[in-house]
């Protein structure tokens, strides 16, 4: 089945999908809404009456290492005290008991994750755990007397990313880090209501952003970038999804960084279509090869930019077109910012998983990383 006609057929795109991860990108709205009741129950709105931290530090690898980074995007320059997300074994040195340390494994027994959280809970730190119930992670956050907030199970850690953030988000608007009532919690499971309706399977590709984004990124490089911190965020997240769902490279960036360096891709030999006739060097015999792999520019534009950097991406997307790259704008929605972060992060999970079943793939495994955990715990 060609690739636009397997993603009109919602019967066709179930059976290429035999782990549901549509289905997990699909409950979006229900993890924000089950999060928010777990945080509640779990005691998290007490951290409005204790002193703010002095630092918070994320502990978390892979999905759900990204909380970490979307807190820091919801919470932006205005944030009072610095949130740093730490990938990795330890602790920095300067960390201690004056500073927030959350820890989020959705597994609950990441190996790195509760190396950084076992040196947390020594130095007698300020804890957060966000993970699974009756795991390796839950016996440390009771060891450090941490508020525990558990995670379903079911879901694959990248496809729980508003499981695991949501607490995060809530714990930030607690300790006066940023604003985020309630009522904007359920906002933004209402928006990501919204856009699993526009972008579920049955619906037509010309009428599903996602599904025409997924068709237009086939066979090309994608290369993501965001307008705004905030959007930078969502583009690390989008390329990681294309890196596990559909298996395939990806760059990200954000600018104005990504205008003083990544921009120069775009003279380089995988910008414009080309085809062996280009080549003075070919092999004659060569001659009915398929074109050279092109870039395809994906931009993810904030609603809230520096008027210097949205006139920079205004450019860059115009540079891009006049070198025969292919680019996709795709803008946040929403009010507030962790509505316009779920909406960016959202579309990306949609468009990567319909890019993995345009190509033939399950995007659930992900043999690579097996492999590589199998081979180093030996």
């Amino acid at each position: 089945m060609k690739p636009d006609d397997l993603l009109d057929s919602a019967a066709g795109l179930e059976e290429a999908d035999p782990s549901g991860m549509l289905r997990a990108v699909a409950s979006s709205a229900a993890q924000v809404r089950e999060a928010a009741s777990f945080s509640i129950e779990a005691g998290l709105p007490r951290l409005a009456d204790e002193e703010r931290p002095r630092s918070v530090v994320v502990l978390g690898m892979g999905g759900s290492g990204i909380a970490g980074d979307i807190l820091a995007a919801v919470a932006g320059p205005t944030c009072p005290v610095p949130v740093t997300s730490h990938r990795g074994y330890g602790l920095p040195t300067w960390v201690g008991a004056a500073d927030l340390v959350i820890a989020v494994s959705c597994s609950g027994s990441t190996e790195e994750t509760l190396s950084a959280l076992e040196e947390a809970v020594r130095r007698g730190c300020r804890l957060l755990v966000v993970g699974a119930a009756g795991s390796p992670v839950e016996e440390l956050a009771r060891r450090g007397r941490a508020l525990f907030v558990p995670v379903t199970q079911g879901r694959q850690p990248r496809a729980s990313v508003f499981a695991l953030s949501t607490p995060l988000v809530m714990a930030g608007d607690a300790l006066g880090l940023l604003s985020c009532s309630l009522e904007e919690v359920e906002a933004t499971a209402v928006l990501l209501e919204q856009l699993a309706a526009r972008n579920r399977p049955d619906a037509d590709t010309v009428l599903n952003p996602s599904k025409t984004l997924a068709l237009s990124l086939l066979g090309t490089l994608p290369v993501i970038w965001g307008s705004s911190p905030l959007a930078g965020v969502s583009a690390y997240r989008f390329a990681c999804q294309l890196n596990e769902n559909a298996k395939v490279p990806a760059t990200w960036g954000v600018l104005p960084e990504a205008a003083h360096n990544q921009v120069v891709g775009l003279d380089g030999p995988f910008a414009g279509r080309r085809t062996p006739s280009d080549d003075l060097f070919r092999d004659r015999g060569d001659d009915e090869e398929s074109e050279t792999t092109q870039l395809h520019l994906v931009l993810l534009r904030d609603t809230v930019e520096h008027p210097a950097v949205a006139a920079r991406a205004r450019v860059v997307r115009d540079l891009a077109r006049s070198r025969g790259v292919v680019v996709s704008e795709l803008i946040a929605e929403g009010s507030s910012s962790f509505q316009r972060s779920a909406s960016l992060v959202t579309l990306g999970d949609w468009a990567s998983t319909y890019l993995a079943l345009a190509q033939g793939l399950d995007p659930t495994p992900v043999d690579a990383i097996t492999e590589l955990k199998r081979a180093t715990s030996r």
